[in-house]
């Protein structure tokens, strides 16, 4: 199969990002962000080290190891934010919302995108490792040493509720519904919590970190990497994935899946590979293709959106490819 796009940058692709308008975008290890159709600007002075769209899908937001908060476009950059003297390696935004996050050494920021002089700032005992927001933004979520901080995005003065498992907790990610937090760890396991009543949900067995997951199906299945396929795991019922198995897609024994990305209401899930290749298929029916065949360095960024799918490797390969119509 011809690909749509690809390309040979100089640097490790940190992330892949569709925009509404369906041009994909390349964040990099140089600091820069690089669009399909050739724009490019200069963000950062050192790496790229994390990158979410912008809330509204024009352009891109990342933070560096300078630490700098930049909004990227096609026609120029805009500095949101600066940490001096800290790197700025996770992010949080919600579509259509204002209020977005950014994590910086111990601390957790939030800022309104429409209000310049809002800010607000949470502290914790151990390094802020990564940060959700629920659905309308209003609460936030924070992965550190021990669990997760729950706090309210817009109140100043507040003591979090605690969410705590043992252990070192590096991912976050509320369910669509707002009904589960679920925390990617550094030890090869995923965990989760049922918010209603703080339930932990043990979900163990994986051969690698799960480095990315993503919800899907209007909520109701959860992917990982992490493992020999893509693991699926049912959110549907009250009690979610309690007492459920998860199933695997496109299991092969000689490599780890290192990527998921798919569109939270679609039933399309894409994964990269830690050989360099690339597939996609629909977690309903099973039906799966390849889209990347040939064998590269491992997939580190991964995006699926209004109908495209774009990956990046940790040499700075990059291609873009439209979601076959076969699929379903």
């Amino acid at each position: 199969m011809a690909l749509a796009m690809e390309r040979q940058f100089d640097a490790y692709v940190t992330a892949a990002l569709v925009e509404t308008d369906g041009e994909a975008v390349f964040a990099l290890g140089n600091g820069e962000v690089a669009w399909e159709g050739g724009a490019r600007q200069t963000a950062h002075d050192g790496a790229v080290l994390t990158a979410e769209r912008h809330p509204t899908g024009e352009g891109v937001i990342t933070g560096g190891d300078d630490g700098r908060l930049v909004w990227s476009r096609r026609d120029g950059t805009q500095l949101l934010a600066e940490a001096k003297g800290r790197w700025i390696d996770c992010l949080a935004v919600q579509p259509g919302a204002s209020l977005m996050a950014y994590g910086a050494g111990r601390e957790a920021r939030v800022i309104d995108l429409a209000d310049a002089a809002y800010a607000r700032t949470f502290a914790h005992e151990r390094s802020v490792a990564g940060l959700a927001l629920d659905g309308r933004a209003r609460r936030l979520a924070v992965a550190t040493y021990g669990g997760a901080a729950l706090w309210y995005a817009r109140i100043a003065d507040q003591q979090p509720s605690m969410l705590r498992w043992a252990g070192s907790h590096i991912g976050v990610k509320f369910s669509p519904d707002g009904r589960f937090l679920m925390s990617s760890m550094q030890e090869n396991s995923l965990h989760g919590w049922r918010l209603s009543d703080a339930r932990d949900l043990r979900m163990g067995g994986y051969p690698a970190k799960v480095r990315s997951l993503v919800f899907l199906d209007g909520g109701k299945m959860l992917a990982t990497s992490g493992a020999n396929g893509a693991v699926i795991w049912p959110f549907a019922g009250s009690d979610g994935p309690m007492g459920k198995q998860a199933m695997e897609i496109g299991f092969d024994e000689a490599v780890l899946v290192t990527r998921v990305a798919a569109e939270p209401a679609g039933t399309a899930l894409a994964a990269g590979l830690g050989d360099g290749r690339v597939w996609v298929a629909d977690v309903t029916s099973g039906r799966r293709m390849e889209l990347k065949t040939e064998p590269g360095p491992p997939i580190t960024a991964l995006a699926l959106a209004t109908g495209r799918i774009a990956w990046g490797d940790e040499e700075g390969g990059a291609g873009v490819e439209e979601i076959p119509e076969s699929l379903g």
